[in-house]
């Protein structure tokens, strides 16, 4: 008895390889099942490349190592341009057997609710990791390039495990273990995505909760950044304790607000 489109559709939704029964489904020219066979090999074909990436990732990092028993961190950081918040950073020990990442990848590059769910995923299987905030009054005291680094500086040292090697995003680090700067690392480096992904969803959760205490900025929706929305509730209400007070068009706000009270 011949399979109708929605059993055939819905066994093809559960497969995850390739099986000989589908031999049949590829001489079935009903314009249903056509649709379904080719959505499959699409899916199929995305999960290959998905797995060659994680593959790449994990082949870079380990070419940082000597040996197996080696230990590679990854750092990256969040939050270095918006105008208000901290920059916050991570740092991300994994371990050998990375198959619970698949599918890791720089942070601007997924959902939020993915972000999320690796965010988890990572915290559960990690060897260690950390996370450091840097506060807008950090920032302007020293500059947001200077504080970024002293932020991944305590990363390090905030970790369980001491690790052999480092590689950061595009940073040279203070630090007294052997580093390697990495431009755009949390593309080619599955450690550095997963600390992407850790101080991505770490800062969020902050400016979520900024927002409950300071609405009229909208940092729910963004996160710091200078948006119009942003902008035009900087004009009317001026800048708050968490706004960085040496970022622009801030500054030029401090310094007319001072020339005023004068």
């Amino acid at each position: 008895m011949q399979r109708t489109v929605k059993e055939i559709t819905d066994a093809l939704h559960e497969a995850k390889v390739y099986a000989s029964w589908m031999k049949d489904i590829e001489k079935d020219e009903r314009a249903g099942v056509q649709k379904a066979w080719k959505q499959w090999n699409s899916r199929r074909e995305k999960e290959k490349k998905k797995l060659e990436e994680h593959e790449r990732k994990v082949q870079f990092d380990r070419s940082f190592l000597s040996t197996d028993a080696e230990l590679l961190v990854g750092l990256d950081e969040a939050g270095r341009g918006p105008l208000a918040g901290p920059v916050v950073t991570a740092a991300v020990i994994l371990p050998k057997n990375c198959e619970p990442f698949v599918g890791i990848n720089d942070s601007k590059q997924l959902s939020k609710k993915v972000r999320e769910e690796f965010a988890q995923i990572i915290k559960a299987h990690a060897l260690a990791y950390s996370i450091h905030f840097q506060s807008a009054q950090v920032i302007d005291e020293i500059n947001i390039y200077e504080a970024t680094k002293q932020s991944m500086k305590e990363c390090v040292e905030n970790l369980k495990i001491r690790p052999d090697f480092c590689i950061v995003d595009a940073l040279v680090l203070p630090i007294d273990i052997p580093q390697q700067s990495i431009i755009k690392g949390d593309a080619k480096s599955l450690s550095i995505a997963a600390a992407s992904i850790l101080a991505k969803n770490a800062r969020d959760e902050y400016m979520e909760k900024l927002h409950l205490e300071y609405p009229e900025y909208g940092f729910d929706q963004n996160a710091g950044y200078g948006t119009k929305q942003h902008l035009d509730a900087l004009e009317k209400y001026g800048p708050m304790e968490e706004h960085r007070k040496s970022f622009e068009p801030i500054k030029s706000m401090m310094v007319s607000k001072e020339r005023l009270t004068i």
